[in-house]
């Protein structure tokens, strides 16, 4: 399993990391790597590409659409 360090962490970052720990019952280290494991996790990276698709989206005119034929049924 790997580790990482970070270092010159924002005290106001680490304060609310410890909010956010206590909050969820779970210490800060525990925290830490449940906000990394979902900040990666494939569901997040999907909502990501669709957020990034969405903001290069361009409007489509809809196809003109008319009156079905008439079905002779004799």
């Amino acid at each position: 399993m790997g580790a990482i360090t970070v270092r010159n962490l924002d005290d106001e970052v680490q304060q609310r990391l410890k909010e956010r720990a206590a909050a969820h019952g779970r210490s800060m280290e525990a925290e830490a790597r449940a906000i990394l494991t979902s900040a990666v996790s494939p569901s997040s990276m999907i909502v990501d590409w669709i957020d990034a698709a969405s903001s290069l989206a361009i409007d489509l005119e809809p196809p003109a659409r008319s009156l079905p034929r008439e079905l002779d049924l004799s």
